[in-house]
């Protein structure tokens, strides 16, 4: 098929790029690439080495987080003239933790076509690598920048049983999983994946308790770009392990009842409720 053929005036086309590998790009989304009047970038000079690669000569124009509305104007008029743009991110799938969805939505309040051309995902693709048999996950992508507001973000989505995924970025890492430890629990399993597609790609699964030491072993390890993996959280049978019993009676020693509940909470993973339940009974 003529890549010509592919492509219809006046439409936005969501095009994924490759998350590191330059070859994870389907045959249509370079039909597309080839074929639209203009594509919209979030950065230029990342777009630009893709386009060179497989030989694309095309207008480019910014389209960020920072101007994504202002610039919506300028796409909605260019649709409106009968031209056809490709959005494109550094990496992935546009508006999934990435600019685009303010876009996409006022495009299509305008009456404007908007067609997905699918393609590398970092999260399917640390899941589908991940050996974590479960059929069920939430997506939620970046945490919080500040630890505070992490943790209440965290805090909302402890008692999920789904398996949990989040994006990070490397200068946040360590912080980060130690803040995952703290709120859900040093029991969780973690997958942390890094670099996926690249040279470096790393997989490495362990409790949340030793993520940060692992982390922190070898400065490479904080390097790169994040999909980090939690189990979800286990259903409460209002059974209480021996380890989380014996951590209780011996916090109950020496701190008021609510704080040891909360302490013992965190460190074996049990249900507050659960405990607080048990705490009243060894008190009584």
């Amino acid at each position: 098929m003529n890549p010509i053929n592919t492509i219809s005036g006046g439409t936005l086309y969501i095009v994924a790029t490759p998350i590191g590998n330059l070859r994870d790009i389907s045959l249509r989304a370079l039909d597309v690439l080839s074929a639209v009047d203009i594509i919209a970038a979030e950065d230029t000079r990342t777009t630009a080495p893709l386009l060179t690669h497989y030989s694309i000569a095309k207008k480019i124009m910014a389209l960020h987080q920072h101007n994504e509305r202002a610039m919506a104007t300028k796409v909605i008029n260019l649709l409106a003239q009968g031209k056809s743009i490709a959005l494109v991110t550094d990496a992935g799938t546009p508006g999934i933790s990435d600019p685009g969805g303010a876009l996409v939505r006022l495009v299509r309040d305008q009456g404007h076509k908007v067609i997905p051309i699918p393609g590398a995902n970092a999260a399917i693709c640390a899941l589908s690598a991940s050996g974590i048999d479960t059929p069920h996950f939430l997506f939620y992508g970046f945490l919080p920048a500040s630890s505070g507001h992490r943790k209440r973000e965290l805090e909302a989505l402890k008692s999920q049983p789904s398996t949990l995924v989040f994006y990070e970025a490397p200068h946040r890492i360590v912080e980060c999983v130690a803040d995952l430890a703290d709120v859900l629990g040093m029991h969780r399993q973690i997958t942390i994946a890094r670099e996926l597609t690249k040279v470096f790609e790393t997989f490495h699964s362990c409790v949340l308790r030793d993520a940060c030491a692992w982390l922190q072993a070898e400065p490479n390890r904080q390097k790169g770009e994040f999909v980090l993996l939690l189990s979800g959280a286990e259903e409460d049978k209002g059974e209480v392990s021996d380890w989380a019993r014996r951590t209780l009676t011996l916090l109950l020693e020496d701190l008021p009842l609510k704080q040891a509940v909360k302490l013992a909470a965190a460190i074996t993973g049990e249900s507050k409720n659960t405990l607080y339940a048990l705490a009243l009974a060894l008190k009584g």
